[in-house]
């Protein structure tokens, strides 16, 4: 019984872990498209630039890279400790959740936002003409944006799937 307790204990802590980390990235990626990049849009090409430049760079620090991770781990071993409840549609919710996030949010930041931030960090504004700098931000901007919103949309519906996992469960 002892045994069953902890069990249960361990699932509820993944859970809750995968709840509060998509939480979060939900959270960050929805002020970059709602605030953060509206709000650089309207910056000249070599301003816009160089502050999604540095944002890009600070942003990479040790608490964003335990959210991001933790979410991707988190989403993952969701339904390894909830197998338990396979074939009944809950289980087939945290399948959902986690291909979602994983293409979404994981798949799309790999494949499609950091080979944008890659290329921006390389690049020394200072030497580029200014129609050299149009045709950066033009290049980055609208695809960045565009995976953002993906990111967002991916996050957003694991976040909701997996809240509503955990009340379909505690009913």
């Amino acid at each position: 019984m002892q045994l069953q307790k902890e069990k249960m204990k361990t699932e509820t802590i993944v859970l809750a872990t995968a709840i509060l980390f998509t939480g979060l990235m939900a959270g960050i990626f929805f002020t970059w498209s709602n605030a953060v990049k509206p709000g650089i849009g309207k910056l000249s090409d070599l301003e816009y630039l160089r502050a999604l430049q540095s944002m890009n760079r600070v942003i990479l620090n040790n608490t964003f890279r335990i959210i991001f991770i933790g979410s991707i781990l988190a989403v993952a071993i969701v339904p390894v400790f909830y197998f338990n409840l396979y074939p009944k549609n809950i289980f087939w919710l945290f399948i959902t959740a986690f291909i979602i996030y994983w293409v979404g949010a994981f798949g799309v930041t790999i494949f499609g936002n950091i080979p944008l931030n890659e290329i921006l960090d390389k690049t020394s504004l200072e030497t580029f003409s200014l129609e050299e700098l149009k045709s950066l931000r033009t290049s980055i901007e609208v695809k960045w944006n565009n995976l953002n919103l993906i990111r967002t949309i991916s996050s957003v519906l694991t976040f909701v799937l997996l809240i509503f996992s955990y009340t379909l469960m505690n009913r």
